[in-house]
């Protein structure tokens, strides 16, 4: 289970390194192989343990080809879906399409979310927390049931 957000940098060659805490875990669960796509809804990347991104290809492959919506969502998953193997020096080399699309720089934050990271440009990942925190405080839609249900 991933959680957390860590600011690192990508180097020259649009590699990030994985934090220590992270990395026995990445070898033991994937051997090191990660998957990375774009997040449909929000200007970061999606990075996935190669097994739990299989789980997500075989959800794809069930929609069809033929609906547009879902054909849409196929295309841009899998069409940006772009696989990093973690190096002897616990690094992953994003793809610079992504790294583009997503506005990544020098700095960004890695964010755990269960069973896969978010790939934030610290700006951009900063003023989205803000945005979240000020559309919580001022929301005025009701909290959804499993909302109310949640105790912290």
């Amino acid at each position: 289970m991933f959680r957390g957000a860590t600011t690192i940098n990508l180097d020259g060659k649009g590699r990030l390194a994985v934090p220590m805490r992270y990395r026995e875990l990445l070898l033991e669960e994937s051997q090191g192989q990660m998957v990375c796509t774009i997040d449909l809804h929000q200007p970061c990347l999606l990075l996935y343990t190669l097994p739990q991104w299989e789980v997500i290809e075989q959800k794809l492959s069930r929609l069809s080809s033929m609906n547009p919506v879902e054909r849409r969502i196929q295309r841009l998953l899998l069409g940006h879906a772009s696989e990093c193997q973690m190096d002897s020096a616990g690094r992953l080399l994003i793809a610079s399409t992504l790294r583009q699309h997503a506005g990544l720089t020098k700095q960004v934050m890695l964010v755990g979310q269960f069973n896969k990271f978010e790939l934030w440009d610290e700006e951009n990942w900063y003023q989205q927390v803000k945005e979240d925190i000020d559309a919580q405080q001022t929301a005025a839609e009701p909290l959804s049931e499993r909302l109310q249900d949640l105790s912290l």
